[in-house]
């Protein structure tokens, strides 16, 4: 099961909206990809994350974030750190209205892990909103992987960890960076119904 914090559930609805949510991945998205990183001094925000955020919020949407941390199931990290970050991100970046975290390695068999859609289903179920009508941003093909099963829509922004056949494979469901993931949801949002 993957833990899953309503931090600020309620406070926006995706009213006349097309998205009924947009979910985030955290490490190489939001902050600087560092490997199990239970240490909040060392959360650094990436290029662009809080005005991309920030742009999100001020359209109503409801925001999550979705989060393999395998550091917990190899003993790595405790939970106690990975909420800690958490605190500290929200702390540089404004409120999230959930985060849905996935605390095991790949050889547990979760159902929550990315690419399996367990994560993107329960932040969706947690913010009422339907996966359908959700999107995903990520830097990895797990994190469009895990959208599409879960019937959400993905958006890949390639980074350092990105995979060239992953660049590939997304095609025109990538952005350059977070700042132009969301001018293309914005894009989608303005088109007539």
């Amino acid at each position: 099961m993957p833990w899953i914090y309503l931090r600020h559930a309620g406070q926006r609805r995706a009213a006349g909206h097309r998205m009924a949510a947009v979910l985030l991945d955290r490490d190489g998205m939001l902050i600087e990809g560092i490997a199990y990183n239970g240490d909040p001094g060392r959360v650094y925000p990436r290029p662009g994350a809080r005005e991309a955020v920030e742009e999100l919020r001020a359209l109503g949407l409801p925001l999550g974030v979705v989060t393999n941390q395998s550091g917990v199931g190899r003993g790595m990290l405790t939970r106690y750190q990975v909420e800690v970050v958490h605190r500290r991100i929200e702390e540089m970046l404004g409120p999230f209205d959930v985060w849905a975290v996935c605390p095991h390695t790949s050889a547990d068999g979760c159902d929550c892990r990315k690419p399996a859609p367990g994560l993107v289903l329960a932040a969706a179920r947690a913010l009422r909103a339907d996966p359908r009508r959700t999107t995903v941003i990520g830097d990895t093909g797990a994190d469009l992987a895990a959208a599409a099963a879960a019937g959400a829509h993905g958006i890949l922004v390639p980074t350092l960890a990105t995979r060239p056949e992953e660049i590939v494979a997304a095609g025109s469901h990538r952005a350059a960076d977070l700042p132009a993931a969301v001018r293309k949801l914005l894009a989608v949002e303005a088109v007539p119904r």
